[in-house]
C-alpha cells in the first residue's frame, strides 16, 4: 500500500514538472538598449569631443534609452568603463576660511588649508555605474582632462548580457 502511494506521488510530481515545463511557443522580444553619445561622428564611426583648453576637465554627458516594447525600463543597471585615467598631484585643492567683518563690511580671509596627501591617486574619466529612470533614460558623465588632447577614449557600456564600445577622439 505504501509503495503504491509512493508511486502515485512520484508520478504526480513528474506529471506536474512536464506540464510546468511546456512552452507555449511565445518568443519574447529582447530589451532594446540604445545610446546617444551627443557628439559628431565621422565616417569611420569615431566620435569627436572638443576639449576646453581654458579648464582642466571637460564635462560631457552620454545618454541611453532602455525599453521593452517601447516602454521605458526603470532601474536598469549599466556599468561604464573608460581606458583613460589621470593622476592627482600632491594637492587636491585648498579651503579658504572667511569671516564677515562687521567693522569693514567685507569678507576677510583668515586661514587657508591645503588638501594634501593625494599624490598619485588615479582618477577615472567616466562614472562607473548608472541606473535608468522611470522613462528608461540612463546617463553617464565623462570628464577627460586637457593633457589627453590627441588621445582616443574607449568608453564601454556594459549590461547584464551585452556591452558596447564607443571611441571618442579628444581634440
Amino acid at each position: 500500500m505504501k509503495s503504491l502511494l509512493k508511486s502515485k506521488t512520484i508520478l504526480g510530481i513528474i506529471a506536474s514538472l512536464i506540464l510546468v515545463s511546456c512552452d507555449d511557443n511565445h518568443t519574447e522580444e529582447p530589451i532594446s538598449v540604445s545610446f546617444d553619445i551627443r557628439l559628431p561622428q565621422d565616417k569611420n564611426g569615431f566620435y569627436h569631443l572638443n576639449i576646453n583648453k581654458q579648464s582642466w576637465q571637460t564635462l560631457h554627458r552620454v545618454s541611453g534609452l532602455i525599453q521593452d516594447k517601447n516602454i521605458g525600463i526603470e532601474n536598469f543597471w549599466v556599468e561604464w568603463d573608460s581606458d583613460l585615467y589621470w593622476y592627482l598631484g600632491d594637492t587636491l585643492g585648498y579651503i579658504v576660511n572667511r569671516r564677515f567683518s562687521l567693522y569693514t563690511g567685507n569678507y576677510v580671509s583668515v586661514d587657508t588649508s591645503y588638501m594634501i596627501g593625494f599624490n598619485g591617486q588615479e582618477v577615472p574619466t567616466s562614472n562607473m555605474i548608472s541606473y535608468s529612470n522611470s522613462k528608461g533614460e540612463v546617463n553617464n558623465m565623462i570628464a577627460p582632462v586637457r593633457s589627453m588632447i590627441g588621445d582616443t577614449m574607449r568608453l564601454t557600456a556594459s549590461w547584464f548580457d551585452n556591452s558596447e564600445n564607443f571611441y571618442i577622439i579628444l581634440e
